[in-house]
């Protein structure tokens, strides 16, 4: 359970992520399930990304939280740009 638990904090915290961005930047959002479905992704991307480069000093569930909160929120963004550029209406 031990390994478990940060990667469910990441998860978790970019599935808010995805839709906090996705709130804040409307033009870019993929609606609720979609930002979900890329913040889950992104915050188990980027959760594990920024924890093997260290976080930026940041550690344990603050670490988690912020970095899957972030990876959630980036891949959001880069998915609804994409989106944009290739004619969808995002």
């Amino acid at each position: 359970m031990e390994t478990l638990l940060p990667i469910i904090i990441n998860l978790v915290s970019g599935v808010v992520g995805g839709n906090v961005a996705g709130a804040l930047l409307k033009n870019l959002s993929l609606g609720t399930a979609g930002n979900s479905i890329a913040g889950i992704l992104g915050g188990g991307i980027g959760g594990q990304l920024l924890s093997a480069l260290g976080a930026g000093g940041l550690d344990g569930i603050v670490g988690q939280l912020a970095s899957g909160g972030v990876g959630g929120a980036v891949l959001m963004m880069v998915i609804g740009l994409l989106k944009q550029m290739f004619g969808g209406k995002a």
